[in-house]
């Protein structure tokens, strides 16, 4: 069931305490006016509500795959994403083992366009691939980024099925390329290299 607020709307997704976040434009012959962070609309579903770090990505080529990357306790964090410039093909990752919705993913392409973002609990993974040149995406973090802290798992691994979009290349970092095999019976994951 979506939450509307005055110039937000917050929508579940099929991953457990993950949403989208659709900003409501008020528009009049200037352009529109819109919300696109409610400390109260979050508040009320019980979300994280604090940020404390703020990033930019930006992506020359289409076919940049950035992911799937996630923060580790004691720094798992919180955070939105918005696609400034350009589409991405935005996918989350639950790997929490007491989820209901454990090891499911969920994709939503973001825009400049549709302005939508995604809300992504602490311990779901996160990454997008590149529709478009000239991407930039958005992030608010409830957390510092902890270079100790930081892990991911590999954007392909047949454990997930996740379905990218076709792509006769993907440009990935060598840290991206490199995570292991998902092993539910590892210590939560591996560490960043």
């Amino acid at each position: 069931m979506s939450l509307c607020f005055q110039g937000m709307i917050i929508r579940p997704t099929t991953i457990d305490g993950a949403f989208v976040l659709q900003p409501e434009p008020i528009d009049d012959e200037r352009g529109f006016f819109a919300r696109i962070w409610e400390h109260e609309a979050l508040a009320v579903h019980g979300l994280q509500t604090a940020i404390v770090q703020a990033n930019i990505a930006y992506n020359k080529a289409k076919g940049t795959l950035r992911g799937l990357h996630f923060q580790r306790p004691p720094h798992a964090e919180v955070k939105v994403v918005r696609c400034t410039a350009g589409v991405v093909y935005d996918v989350v990752l639950d790997l929490r083992p007491s989820s209901p919705t454990y090891l499911a993913s969920f994709a939503i392409e973001l825009s400049a366009l549709n302005r939508l973002a995604v809300y992504v609990p602490a311990g779901l993974a996160h990454g997008y691939q590149t529709l478009t040149d000239n991407t930039e995406t958005t992030y608010f973090h409830s957390v510092a980024y902890s270079r100790d802290s930081s892990s991911g798992v590999r954007w392909n691994d047949p454990a997930f099925g996740i379905e990218w979009p076709p792509e006769a290349r993907r440009i990935l970092s060598e840290n991206d390329r490199g995570w292991p095999d998902y092993d539910p019976n590892a210590p939560f994951f591996a560490r960043a290299t």
